[in-house]
């Protein structure tokens, strides 16, 4: 039996992507400067952390706005 006979008909294969390491390269990258700048208390260390959660996905935001997508 081959892979794909093996398959059911609800099961879903992913073909493309590769956006995550690139995702997480700006999380990391974020996360940096924000603890760069946000170090002190417990609460900005935790600010610092969610900003560099979002920040990737408000600038794909104002990119794709930007162009008009």
């Amino acid at each position: 039996m081959t892979k794909e006979s093996k398959m059911t008909a609800g099961s879903k294969v992913a073909k493309t992507g590769g956006a995550g390491g690139f995702w997480f390269l700006g999380f990391v990258g974020a996360l940096a400067y924000y603890l760069h700048y946000h170090s002190g208390t417990f609460w900005l260390v935790v600010l610092a952390i969610i900003k560099a959660t979002f920040w990737p996905t408000i600038v794909v935001f104002y990119l794709l706005k930007s162009l008009r997508l």
